[in-house]
């Protein structure tokens, strides 16, 4: 079994760890329900330990209606039924601990689920009522106030439906996500007071640390001003009172030695390193390179970029392919455009499955090669492409709310494949998967890539492995033609990643540890290949 790097790195794992994103609800179904749940995880323990992450990262496992995957959260110190109990979750945490992997949660503090006890309280309470300073209420513009408060865009891309739902009693309430999203109010005491509450419940279970959605977005201008008419300072984007609040919960972590990255969406590198100064987040997750397209300048542009941005406040980059939100890289990695953009997903892109997969394991490489930490989302070991879901069977908000344009973040959400031979693929036992899975799930199963030593998970278990011997020092690139990238790190461990045709001569070197697939005849690099060498 794989032994977790952390054991080997201390109290700051995090700043090198692989850390493993578990999306519930499509990880492994326990009791044949057709839904991923906390026993499914439990039972696949043993799995993530030989693949070697340092860390789960879990998604929304709270009691939720789901209207937006679980981030429509209707109690934080609850675990949703559908996946099992607060019990099952300590079980978890302490079971995989023992295994040397520590856990992560995801705290959704920009707003609550229609179905939260404050909300049902305001809306009980009606116009005016202390019970409605918690959230955003406001009467409404026009003569009878028939027309939203501001201009406020939806933060779902493509999404022109308004961001306020007006009630019976006059009053609208703002929602920067779905309707049944509505915003706190962080300038009020007991929001505060509440997350930091909530913050040490988690903490006391044992986790290790939190992961913070849309982090940028909590606080809001209190006049509430048309965007159009006050651009800057953005009204509810990367507000500046937002440190004062991340410092104060830095005082929480540092009680448990806990640790938060932030979901923090932002194209200005200045701004967004100010979230990681030494008495902020801890880190942060890097979409810039997530989003870029497979192409060498561009890819390097992004990793300087990245890199210069953090070393003011000495704060260790993150490197993810791809997440719960997002198209899977196998697919994104073998379309015409390799960048990602929400507002440019559209249904029947045509792509090349064995180009991306070669990209995809390329990639793999380079990203683990990097200095920082790796977020992994499950699955991509196991190279799953994105999924086309029939429309009859989408699920995703963002679909709805794009007018059907949008095919939504179901693809990237299907349940993974356990076992070729088993009903469902080995997801499940009894009912068909919440969503679909695709006719050729099987041949992407665990236990037929677990055979074969040139599948993506054996090149994902023995990367992650290897990835030690790279050392942990600053990067350092490396002369190289055009189309390939080349770098050393501090302890002597080289990457080259050629995404140029001409095959690339590989640099000086003792020894040949990793490729993502094999060289030429002559021991050169080809196309959209790479390899980690001992200088």
């Amino acid at each position: 079994m794989g032994q977790p790097s952390h054991a080997r790195k201390g109290p700051d794992w995090w700043r090198s760890a692989v850390i493993y994103q578990v999306y519930v609800r499509s990880f492994a179904d326990g009791d044949g329900d057709g839904t991923g749940d906390l026993a499914g995880v439990r039972a696949r323990l043993p799995y993530l330990a030989e693949l070697g992450v340092d860390a789960l990262w879990f998604t929304p496992w709270y009691v939720s209606p789901l209207k937006d995957g679980g981030y429509d959260v209707a109690d934080y110190r609850a675990v949703d039924p559908a996946f099992g109990t607060l019990a099952e979750a300590e079980k978890l945490i302490a079971e995989a601990r023992e295994l040397g992997i520590r856990t992560l949660v995801d705290i959704v503090p920009n707003h609550v689920s229609d179905q939260h006890p404050w909300f049902r309280a305001a809306l009980a309470a009606g116009p005016g009522s202390p019970e409605r300073e918690l959230f955003h209420f406001r009467p409404g513009r026009g003569p009878h106030g028939e027309l939203p408060p501001n201009d406020w865009p939806s933060q779902f891309a493509g999404s022109a439906e308004p961001v306020w739902t007006r009630l019976p009693d006059g009053d609208w309430y703002l929602h920067l996500f779905t309707p049944e999203q509505p915003d706190l109010n962080w300038a009020h005491p007991a929001v505060r007071q509440e997350h930091e509450d909530v913050l040490r419940f988690w903490f006391e279970r044992g986790v290790a640390g939190v992961r913070i959605d849309s982090a940028a977005l909590l606080v809001k201008d209190p006049d509430l001003p048309d965007l159009a008419a006050h651009p800057q300072p953005h009204p509810f984007v990367d507000r500046d009172e937002l440190h004062a609040l991340y410092r104060s919960w830095r005082r929480v972590a540092d009680e448990y030695g806990g640790v938060f990255v932030g979901e923090v969406w932002l194209p200005d590198p200045g701004r967004f390193a100010r979230y990681l100064r030494p008495d902020e987040l801890h880190t942060a997750f890097n979409f810039s390179f997530l989003a870029c397209p497979w192409d060498a300048g561009r890819l390097r542009a992004c990793i300087d970029t990245t890199l210069a941005a953090h070393a003011p406040v000495g704060a260790p980059a993150t490197w993810v392919l791809c997440n719960h939100d997002v198209t899977r890289t196998v697919t994104r990695y073998g379309r015409a455009d390799t960048a990602f953009d929400f507002a440019a997903k559209t249904f029947g892109t045509p792509v090349d499955l064995a180009l991306g997969t070669r990209r995809a394991r390329a990639a793999a490489l380079l990203s683990l090669a990097l200095p920082g930490s790796v977020y992994l989302y499950q699955g991509e070991e196991l190279g799953l492409p994105e999924a086309e879901i029939p429309a009859d069977r989408v699920q995703d908000p963002m679909h709805f709310r794009s007018g059907g344009v949008d095919p939504g973040r179901d693809g990237c959400r299907v349940p993974l494949p356990w076992a070729a031979g088993l009903p469902y693929a080995g997801f499940g036992s009894r009912d068909e998967p919440w969503l679909p899975q695709p006719a050729d799930w099987p041949s992407y199963a665990v236990d037929r890539q677990q055979r074969d030593p040139h599948s993506m998970l054996s090149l994902y278990r023995e990367a992650i492995a290897l990835r030690p011997e790279l050392g942990d020092g600053p990067l350092t690139w490396l002369p190289a033609p055009d189309g390939v990238l080349a770098f050393s790190r501090a302890d002597g461990g080289l990457c080259v990643v050629n995404l140029a045709p001409p095959p690339a001569e590989l640099p000086a070197h003792s020894r040949l540890l990793l490729c993502s697939g094999p060289l030429d005849a002559a021991g050169r690099l080809p196309q959209d290949t790479a390899a980690w060498l001992r200088a």
